[in-house]
């Protein structure tokens, strides 16, 4: 079994666990920023799950259906996380809006303070591996499941304080105030995650220095006199790359085909040591054809 999707396991057993604490102490205390905890871990335990089989799919291999594999079940999962936290998000803010109205008092606040000093303490343990995990194999939908439960270790720090300033002061309408805070955050947080999976789907070429990387690799041969149309994408931990390679016209096809072997291998390498699949495809040129297909309309 893949490391990511063992994190995936370990994600949903520990956001289940949160869940049925949170949710027993928030409705019986009546605190939102503990409902608003427990709603956002049940989503956690949801998305774990739902990440757990996106994973299952996206590494099986290409067929008739799909002959480039499913790869991209990978942002499309970290975008339904974003869309789930924000949702999740919006439903906490009416909540507390809804308790600052009404004048909710909560109850059970020592209890409440130990429920949250538990949360923080597993949370940071999670957040800590699936870190681990995402920095390892650079999967996406790890990396945004590791920035949720970071945020969850953020709010549940905010919600202890704010139990503290209600312990101490008296004043319930702490609880619901940081409610809306925690809110904020968690949309703020959502936002880069659906921005990066919607950039991904929508085949947004991959970072500056690996495009980089790939025409120094290009360039290393002296056998190349040149090379355009170089078009990349990234559809999770799979790198897509295409490219016309310039060479001489008396080169036999045997020997250029050589070359453009040699600089698959060197870029797979590249990318291969940063956990990615890359997948080459290099059109020999014998000329730079490059102006005459423009104004054929190439593309």
């Amino acid at each position: 079994m893949r490391l990511e999707k063992k994190a995936t396991i370990v994600s949903t057993s520990v956001a289940t666990l949160l869940v049925l604490i949170k949710l027993t102490v928030g409705i019986l205390s009546g605190s939102v920023a503990i409902l608003a905890s427990a709603i956002d871990s049940l989503l956690d335990m949801t998305v774990s799950i739902f990440n757990y089989f996106a994973l299952h799919l996206a590494e099986k291999d290409p067929d008739d259906k799909f002959h480039f594999g499913r790869s991209k079940l990978e942002p499309l999962a970290a975008v339904i996380e974003g869309t789930i936290i924000s949702m999740s998000a919006l439903f906490i803010m009416y909540d507390a809006i809804t308790k600052i109205t009404r004048k909710d008092h909560m109850t059970m606040v020592n209890e409440s303070i130990g429920v949250m000093l538990i949360s923080i303490v597993v949370t940071g343990f999670l957040v800590l591996f699936l870190r681990h995990v995402a920095k390892k194999t650079g999967n996406m939908v790890i990396e945004a499941d590791a920035l949720h439960y970071q945020t969850d270790l953020l709010s549940n720090a905010a919600i202890l304080v704010a139990l503290g300033l209600v312990s101490f002061t008296g004043k319930t309408i702490i609880d619901p105030i940081v409610g809306i805070g925690i809110a904020l955050y968690m949309l703020y947080s959502a936002y880069p995650i659906i921005k990066r999976g919607i950039l991904m789907l929508l085949d947004v070429a991959i970072p500056k220095e690996d495009i980089e990387a790939v025409e120094r690799i290009i360039q290393s041969f002296p056998e190349v006199n040149g090379y355009h149309y170089l078009k990349t994408r990234e559809s999770g931990s799979h790198v897509f790359i295409s490219v016309h390679v310039v060479f001489t016209p008396d080169m036999t096809l045997l020997e250029a085909h050589r070359i453009a072997d040699a600089i698959e291998k060197k870029i797979r390498e590249y990318f291969h040591k940063k956990d990615k699949k890359a997948h080459i495809l290099i059109h020999m040129d014998p000329y730079d054809d490059l102006e005459v297909n423009l104004e054929e309309d190439y593309f």
